[in-house]
């Protein structure tokens, strides 16, 4: 693999966990379909366009993370059946009102998160950069959007703790 400056055995753990990223991220855009698809209510106008903005975002995602395991010289995953078997995402139902769409949409974002973490570690074992900067991105933008999402599921009456003790 001399193009990229990474020793392909050494590659492999990082290849691992980007399919099981991308397995996790095949389950996350389906759920948001489904979600897209079936949601009902006064949040109707609100959370059909955030499903519809974050399917996009993740469809975009799987086809980088797809192309950075092609870069890395591997095959990606690319069979549902597989993504059903590896991903720690599951199914949802299709008849989930808007809160608890929301909750699990969040509960996914943990998950990725958690794999992008051991994406992350491996990458960086091997000075992968190419990987470590996707994720890093990655990372930054899946918080800002739970930071939302968490914002949006609140009581109004709730507060954020203060920055600065006096």
């Amino acid at each position: 693999m001399n193009y990229l400056n990474l020793e392909e055995e050494k590659v492999l753990p990082v290849v691992n966990e980007l399919n099981t990223l991308l397995a996790d991220y095949h389950m996350y855009y389906q759920k948001l379909r489904n979600f897209h698809w079936n949601i009902t209510g006064e949040n109707f106008f609100d959370l059909h366009e955030k499903f519809e903005s974050l399917y996009t975002d993740a469809r975009i995602k799987i086809d980088e993370i797809a192309e950075r395991i092609l870069t890395l010289r591997f095959h990606p995953m690319s069979n549902l059946t597989d993504y059903i078997e590896k991903s720690a995402i599951n199914e949802s139902s299709t008849d989930l009102n808007d809160q608890k769409m929301v909750e699990e949409t969040l509960f996914a974002h943990g998950i990725l998160l958690k794999q992008m973490s051991k994406v992350l570690k491996k990458a960086n074992d091997i000075a992968d950069e190419g990987t470590v900067d996707l994720i890093g991105a990655y990372i930054r933008e899946l918080e800002k959007s739970s930071w939302m999402l968490n914002a949006w599921s609140k009581n109004k009456n709730e507060k954020l703790k203060a920055s600065v003790s006096s």
